[in-house]
């Protein structure tokens, strides 16, 4: 089990950085918007082209995917009805706390958890798939629409293809899918660029941490709380039911598929909340509850059903 550990100090230490930096304030005022921008419009596309290219097309489509696609929705439209209609929360705000509750953290913790505790580090791919070539698209479209202004059907899907993230991401899997084997000279510098979006995205993200207090916004606890809750407790469970009783599946995909359901908030979430500047805190706070909450329910997980 500590091994299992090695991913979640990992990326605790680039967090860590990244408040330290923001305490001394070595890299200005203008440090957090700048890597927000970098890491969404360089680093990210690299990163999910590189992942998308380089998975196996078996794994992509396997039977992880139906199952994490029904835990992930179910999870987003329990947040989405009662954030917009009961608590009449903005559009925007509505897609910032859904994605905190149902996007998972499949790539900088889902990759190495996956290798560490259950020995294959590919088992990810297919929510990576589900999240970049569906959910963000579809996010994207709608925060796109919501915060500049402007509805036109057009003009949303024009910003949506030409989407630096889905251009990637599109690319990765098209390369996987046709089993087209890229030259080294080509793969070669999209890794080196690809590298550095988990560090600085988390380093982001430490820097956001600083001066800001956990359920400090006020009016938000509750949104934060909620999206904790459906991401840590309520997606694992429904996965787990959907795997054993619709699916069927052995109980070592039962295994897979609950713990990738039981990651915690993918920090692309607080990315998208930086760049539109919109639902930054729930986004914030929820990624670091559920990065600290998910430690005992993996560990739970894969000792029941391990």
């Amino acid at each position: 089990m500590l091994t299992a550990l090695t991913g979640f100090v990992v990326v605790g230490v680039a967090i860590l950085i990244g408040y330290i930096l923001g305490r001394i304030n070595l890299l200005g005022e203008h440090a957090r918007p700048v890597l927000a921008r970098l890491t969404f419009f360089v680093l990210s596309p690299f990163l999910l082209f590189v992942v998308l290219a380089e998975a196996d097309v078996r794994t992509l489509f396997s039977s992880l995917l139906p199952v994490s696609a029904i835990a992930a929705v179910a999870v987003i439209a329990v947040y989405a009805v009662i954030a917009r209609l009961v608590w009449r929360r903005s559009v925007a705000e509505t897609t910032i706390g859904s994605l905190s509750a149902g996007q998972v953290n499949s790539n900088n913790i889902g990759i190495p958890l996956s290798l560490y505790l259950l020995g294959d580090a590919a088992f990810p791919a297919p929510v990576i798939l589900l999240q970049l070539l569906v959910f963000t698209p579809i996010t994207m479209a709608i925060l796109d629409a919501v915060t500049s202004g402007r509805s036109s059907f057009g003009k949303t899907v024009g910003r949506v293809v030409t989407n630096p993230i889905v251009i990637g991401s599109a690319l990765g899997a098209a390369v996987s899918i046709s089993g087209l084997e890229l030259p080294e000279v080509v793969m070669a510098p999209a890794a080196l660029v690809a590298n550095a979006c988990v560090p600085v995205l988390l380093i982001s993200y430490g820097l956001s941490l600083y001066g800001q207090r956990v359920l400090g916004a006020h009016g938000r606890r509750r949104d934060v709380i909620l999206a904790s809750t459906l991401k840590l407790l309520v997606m694992p469970a429904i996965a787990w039911v959907v795997a054993t009783v619709v699916f069927a599946l052995p109980c070592a995909d039962v295994l897979v598929i609950v713990v990738l359901a039981a990651l915690p908030t993918a920090q692309n979430v607080f990315n998208y909340a930086q760049r539109f500047d919109v639902g930054e805190a729930i986004a914030r706070d929820t990624v670091f509850l559920t990065t600290i909450g998910c430690i005992p329910v993996l560990l739970a997980a894969t000792a029941i059903l391990g």
